[in-house]
């Protein structure tokens, strides 16, 4: 059964940083791409960050730029996003992305930059 957990999210005020993880299983990690994804309240889904399955980052939004870093371990199947300088324009849910021939998906979890 494939499973993509993500955690690490929460409520942090600007400026802040917060650490997502997101944990796989049920398929080979390290033959995937693996992405970070999100969607605020009445926008689309779109893309943040992504990471080739050797390592190399090949996407960042424009927005996150010099603030966020994508990574991975394929020894814990496991891909990260550090995010600092949290702006309230950065609320959204955070959903973690895998994608070969087909394509998963987590749940989700929430990012709220607030003071």
């Amino acid at each position: 059964q494939v499973q993509l957990v993500e955690s690490g999210g929460g409520l942090v005020e600007p400026g802040g940083s917060l650490r997502l993880s997101c944990a796989a299983s049920g398929f080979t990690f390290s033959f995937y791409a693996m992405s970070w994804y999100r969607q605020a309240p009445g926008k689309e889904r779109e893309l943040v960050a992504r990471i080739r399955n050797d390592g190399v980052v090949t996407n960042y939004e424009d927005s996150v730029k010099g603030r966020f870093t994508i990574s991975r371990d394929n020894t814990k199947n496991t891909v990260y996003l550090q995010m600092n300088s949290l702006k309230p324009e950065d609320t959204a849910v955070y959903y973690c992305h895998a994608s070969r021939i087909v394509v998963y998906w987590g749940q989700g979890t929430q990012v709220t930059v607030s003071s």
